[in-house]
């Protein structure tokens, strides 16, 4: 007989590295498919800002005001470059590299970086009238 499952809990929806990104953009989306081709080990798990996923692991004005993506590793959220830079260690690799490198410009800077792309991101990148819909693949990490 089937039970009712109850909605995980944000410990257990943080139990592996999540991103939370806005579902409507085209950067975010790009970097999401990014991460997905080279997470060989599939840990990172991904969720729209604008979904149930971030309102459960999130205070509400950070769901409703997209300015920066938001990963969470070992239960610490990382936002603007940081996220970017866990992100790159977490894949590991060369990816690491490129992480600690970025992660030598002042935080300021970085951040100042980010912040510039986040505001043109949809002139730049695109946005898309709904969030992404995940294929067979991407289901078991792609959280609502």
């Amino acid at each position: 007989m089937n039970t009712p499952q109850s909605p995980p809990t944000a410990t257990e929806l943080t139990s592996q590295p999540l991103m939370l990104f806005d579902g409507v953009c085209g950067l975010c989306n790009w970097f999401v498919d990014f991460i997905m081709r080279r997470d060989r080990r599939g840990r990172f798990r991904f969720a729209p800002l604008q979904g149930e996923t971030a309102r459960s692991v999130l205070p509400p004005e950070e769901t409703q005001d997209l300015k920066t993506v938001v990963v969470i590793v070992d239960g610490r959220a990382y936002r603007y470059s940081a996220a970017i830079v866990r992100v790159l260690w977490q894949l590991g690799g060369i990816w690491a590299i490129a992480g600690s490198l970025l992660w030598l410009i002042p935080q300021p800077l970085r951040d100042w970086g980010y912040r510039v792309v986040a505001r043109n991101r949809y002139r730049w990148f695109g946005q898309k009238d709904t969030c992404r819909m995940p294929t067979p693949e991407e289901r078991a990490r792609l959280l609502p």
